[in-house]
């Protein structure tokens, strides 16, 4: 199934190619389908495109015209008589960076792999001419949304036209919201004369699918880092460009990592619009264990609706289970009121950014309970050396290398008071890596190891330990 899946999104690829350089191709395709809102397809399908259609022009309003406040939705006829075939490949060319991505760079693609597929789309990789590995987005034609459409209309070419613009608002999304939170997008291969299978194939920065089991066996410190990213992004999406932007599918399955960074991945079932309301419970928020209220604002609509959705979805999909585990204890009352503010949104974004920077700052410090002992005293310091840190069986977790004990320390001390408090500890070694907090790596070791030359890094041994050796 896999290599089908492969191979199928590998033609698509190459078929448009082919298909917006030949003048045949495009003869042939015009020729079949010449239009697709004919008065045979069923009015519910052509009001639903249409919709979509008039949503996606406000996008590309935004990205074309530099909008910092919501534009108005263009008024458009769904009239079948008059919605013929609706060519939304905006000309950008004034806004586009240099050396964007277009359909003549897929000419060049080799090793195309399949990542995954779901909904809607369907997600391939690939390396261009210069080496670069890319992610392509397009529409998966085997997928639910244009199935499910096509068992109740009847029509795969309106059907997949729907899903294509679904794809296309991700494209103007992630033209408009840029935030190192937010994927980046290199180009996209776009031709309306090119069959509905094959119309749009948007080229992404790829990562690796975020997997919270992964996540959790990590150091304390990265889980900290993915959780401050996804705050940070937050707090640009609700004073986008576009105003507050909510995420309808917040899951993880929708982040990917870009050398070890958090970003959203899956944008086209993001919002930018608020429930309007006559009352406070018109402007609820219903979680599966929890229900909101927001305040009903004069203007009539549940302004901060979409901020605190995100919010609440950020704290069970991710607070939850990265914050509290294996937390520095001079931290944890500062986690506690985190974990409890934003389970209960009573904290605003802004106010958990503040919060999430305020528990960095302590970290980076070195904060500790004051009294603390100084163990230093009990090593002696062998400047030159290191030792392999994997040679024998002293294991940690969580670690940074999960063949040894590999953590993160503010200074020496500190390394010493790990090592002193476990029994099996009898060196350490400091170098000059260092965390992306700016804090010490420290490798841990039990047992006698061979020392091994290194300028660069010191070896700390219980003076016990050394009286034996």
């Amino acid at each position: 199934m896999k290599c089908y899946v492969i191979f199928s999104g590998a033609v698509f690829i190459m078929m448009a190619v082919y298909l917006k350089w030949c003048p045949g191709g495009r003869w042939l395709y015009n020729r079949k389908h010449k239009s697709f809102l004919d008065p045979q397809h069923q009015n519910a399908l052509r009001r639903e495109i249409s919709m979509r259609h008039r949503d996606l022009v406000m996008f590309y309003q935004a990205f074309l015209w530099d909008v910092h406040v919501k534009p108005e939705s263009p008024q458009m006829d769904v009239d079948a008589n008059e919605a013929n075939e609706l060519d939304l490949y905006i000309p950008t060319e004034k806004k586009v960076p240099l050396g964007t991505l277009d359909c003549e760079d897929l000419l060049h693609l080799t090793a195309v792999d399949y990542i995954g597929s779901g909904f809607t789309k369907l997600v391939l990789k690939g390396s261009l001419s210069d080496g670069r590995s890319v992610a392509l987005k397009s529409v998966h034609t085997e997928g639910n949304d244009v199935k499910q459409c096509v068992h109740l209309h009847g029509d795969h070419v309106g059907c997949h036209r729907l899903a294509t613009y679904k794809l296309q608002k991700e494209v103007a999304l992630l033209q408009i919201l840029r935030h190192p939170g937010v994927i980046q997008l290199h180009g996209q291969c776009y031709h309306n004369t090119v069959g509905p299978d094959i119309r749009v194939t948007a080229m992404l920065e790829l990562g690796t699918p975020l997997q919270m089991i992964q996540l959790l066996q990590t150091p304390w410190e990265e889980r900290f880092k993915i959780c401050l990213e996804l705050v940070k992004l937050l707090h640009y999406l609700a004073n986008s460009p576009m105003g507050s932007v909510a995420l309808l599918d917040f899951q993880p399955r929708q982040f990917v990592l870009v050398d070890g960074s958090l970003k959203v991945t899956d944008m086209d079932d993001a919002t930018t619009d608020e429930l309007t309301c006559i009352r406070d419970e018109d402007c609820t928020l219903d979680f599966p264990s929890r229900t909101f209220v927001v305040k009903c604002s004069a203007d009539g609509t549940c302004r901060g609706i979409n901020e605190r959705m995100n919010l609440y979805n950020a704290y069970r999909f991710f607070f939850t289970y990265l914050l509290p585990h294996a937390s520095p204890p001079e931290l944890k009352p500062l986690l506690l009121e985190i974990m409890n503010r934003t389970g209960d949104l009573h904290f605003t974004v802004n106010d958990t950014l503040d919060a999430f920077e305020n528990v960095l700052n302590l970290y980076k410090s070195g904060n500790k309970q004051q009294n603390q002992q100084q163990h230093l005293k009990d090593y002696v310091v062998l400047d030159g050396y290191r030792i392999n840190e994997t040679a024998d069986d002293f294991r940690c977790w969580p670690s940074y290398n999960h063949l040894g004990c590999l953590l993160s320390v503010h200074n020496a001390e500190e390394a010493a008071e790990l090592c002193s408090n476990q029994l099996k500890c009898r060196k350490f070694v400091i170098g000059q890596q260092r965390t992306w907090t700016g804090r010490l790596l420290a490798s841990f070791t039990g047992g006698s190891a061979t020392l091994i030359p290194d300028k660069n890094s010191r070896v700390y041994i219980k003076v016990s330990s050394h009286s034996q050796e």
